[in-house]
């Protein structure tokens, strides 16, 4: 029988606060965040989850996230992986900025089609960009041909892909329950793949922060049930939000 997974978007961040395009750039949690995270991992323990494995992506955000709802559940000592695989999109020459301003200056249709869309990236940073991931020893061991100047959710869905296959699928096929805790993005294209969410709906979809969305899968690792754990009108709310920080 396969085993459970549960996907968790990191709690709100400094920059989510202020309205920025994140993409790769490493900013912590905001208070609120913490306790987002926090509030996850009990509601985690309310459903009678326990974990046998973690994973997550190498930004902070989503590792002190995933740490705190461990903490929560008094599994902080669970195994963890963490991935650059899993990292958030890369806005290209979009990170840093502010979501409303880039709307006011180019408008809100072109500024959906870069936050949205799935295979239209934003304008990409050049390798002497500081926002260059290049320039960040924690990738300093990967091919810098692997390494994003932008991308779309198409891009993203092509390296998440290949984690879910090679390392997470086959544990769930042992039975192990799985957590994953990472990016807005990153998980937009896992459940993208997950639940068959056809290319011109995706844009659609918005995960909201600290909210666990749990899958059950049949012996084939076909979705059998997902849905979002905790309050369904707190979810829903979140969900919003996170569709209107552009103001589109």
């Amino acid at each position: 029988m396969a085993g459970t997974l549960v996907i968790l978007r990191h709690g709100q961040s400094t920059w989510n606060l202020e309205n920025l395009f994140t993409g790769w750039h490493d900013v912590p949690l905001t208070e609120q965040g913490a306790q987002e995270a926090v509030a996850a991992g009990e509601t985690m323990a309310e459903a009678g989850l326990r974990f046998d494995v973690a994973h997550t992506s190498v930004l902070t955000r989503a590792v002190v996230s995933t740490h705190l709802a461990l903490e929560a559940m008094s599994q902080v000592w669970l195994p963890l992986q963490r991935n650059w695989r899993l990292n958030e999109r890369h806005y290209g020459a979009l990170q840093g900025l502010d979501k409303k301003a880039t709307t006011e200056r180019h408008g809100a249709e072109q500024t959906h089609v870069w936050r949205r869309s799935y295979d239209v990236p934003p304008p990409p940073v050049d390798e002497v960009d500081e926002r260059h991931p290049l320039h960040d020893r924690r990738y300093r061991w990967l091919p810098p041909d692997v390494l994003p100047a932008t991308e779309c959710l198409h891009d993203v869905v092509l390296r998440v892909l290949p984690y879910w296959y090679d390392i997470v699928a086959p544990q769930l096929m042992a039975g192990y329950d799985v957590l994953i805790g990472a990016h807005g993005n990153s998980l937009r294209a896992l459940l993208m793949h997950l639940e068959q969410v056809p290319e011109d709906e995706i844009p659609d979809v918005n995960i909201p922060t600290g909210a666990p969305r749990r899958y059950r899968f049949d012996g084939r690792l076909q979705v059998v049930e997902a849905e979002y754990l905790g309050d369904a009108q707190a979810v829903a709310a979140a969900a919003k939000a996170v569709a209107e920080q552009a103001g589109t």
